[in-house]
């Protein structure tokens, strides 16, 4: 692995800027295998060299990926003058690096992945990638085989607008109400909302759970965040047609 100055070294595993970095080493709180250094410009080797900073052992990632269990009220941007944004609930000493791949209504909840990887990010949200991303919607009226058959279909949804073919499951249904889960593979603006629509029926609630390998754990409450594991980060990039 290449090298990399110790001040930019720090700079990458703790969020901080090149001031602070350099700081931090010329007043002697960073360590390289076991000697203090206070040279900014020293060369350490991530990965190989420990390198301690403040008692604490750093850890190069150079890119960081979150799963965040968005809830309503927050819109999906890193910073807005008059809303809460997704980047609000992170703590990450790294979350002015982040971003949200792809946007989930405000008024819409659960899984949005962060990220500062902006390749991953591009091919998670290309149309020519068919990423399936699966939601479970409560909507008013009584759905059924019809809707199950326009959905499967090339629905108008408006707008000159056409949608992919699409899974429509029924979970129960009523007159006044319906559960369903709904899995697309694209992501046209309010899509989930405008092929409800389109077979005559409102979304009253939506969430967002699966988005191609992964899926939004039960145990993750509402504005809480985990980092993605090995695995997962793994299977996101797993070459898609």
């Amino acid at each position: 692995m290449e090298t990399m100055r110790l001040d930019k070294y720090l700079c990458q595993c703790l969020g901080i800027s090149r001031k602070e970095a350099k700081e931090k080493i010329k007043s002697g709180q960073a360590a390289v295998n076991g000697e203090t250094v206070k040279r900014p410009e020293y060369k350490v080797c991530p990965g190989q060299d420990q390198t301690i900073c403040q008692g604490e052992e750093l850890s190069y990632e150079p890119f960081h990926y979150l799963m965040l269990y968005k809830p309503q009220g927050v819109v999906s941007a890193t910073k807005d003058p008059a809303e809460k944004t997704v980047i609000d609930l992170i703590e990450e000493p790294y979350r002015k690096k982040l971003f949200p791949v792809g946007r989930l209504d405000k008024d819409t909840e659960g899984l949005i992945l962060l990220t500062d990887d902006g390749e991953l990010a591009h091919n998670l949200m290309s149309p020519r990638k068919h990423v399936a991303k699966t939601y479970y919607a409560e909507v008013s009226g009584n759905m059924g085989e019809a809707e199950i058959a326009a959905f499967a279909g090339n629905l108008d949804i408006g707008g000159g607008e056409t949608a992919r073919p699409a899974i429509l499951e029924v979970l129960d249904a009523s007159e006044e109400v319906s559960r369903v889960r709904i899995t697309i593979t694209e992501g046209k603006f309010h899509q989930i909302k405008r092929m409800v629509k389109a077979v005559g029926s409102e979304v009253l609630f939506l969430k967002r759970l699966t988005i191609g390998p992964l899926t939004l754990p039960e145990d993750l409450s509402a504005g809480s965040y985990r980092k993605l594991t090995k695995e997962e980060i793994q299977q996101l990039k797993e070459p898609r047609c």
